[in-house]
């Protein structure tokens, strides 16, 4: 079966131990990034689907890999997400904007 993605490290030893006969390569930075913008896509899509803690997990896992390639460590991305809550909120209140005359956020 032909996969051609991006898939977790262990995954090729566990395939060889499960007796897969396997064929991986080792991605440059470029085609790295492009690969996990459409994993994300990819565990969404599941999540959306199946929408279970461990899709969500699945979901972070990608975002902590997106965000140490980008340089940025997760501290930092939490320091970031918490700086947006405190200015614009969360989504505990359930807030659904209907219509508003043009502003920009």
């Amino acid at each position: 079966m032909k996969y051609n993605k991006l898939v977790r490290d262990n995954i090729p030893e566990i395939l060889e131990n499960k007796g897969s006969k396997i064929k991986t390569y080792i991605c440059d930075d470029q085609e790295y990034f492009e690969r996990l913008k459409k994993k994300l896509q990819e565990e969404v899509n599941e999540f959306l689907q199946d929408d279970t803690i461990e899709e969500l997990a699945d979901i972070l896992e990608v975002v902590y890999a997106l965000s140490k390639h980008k340089n940025t460590s997760v501290e930092e991305l939490e320091k970031i997400r918490k700086e947006k809550l405190q200015k614009r909120g969360g989504f505990d209140k359930k807030i659904i904007l209907v219509e508003a005359t043009k502003v920009d956020l």
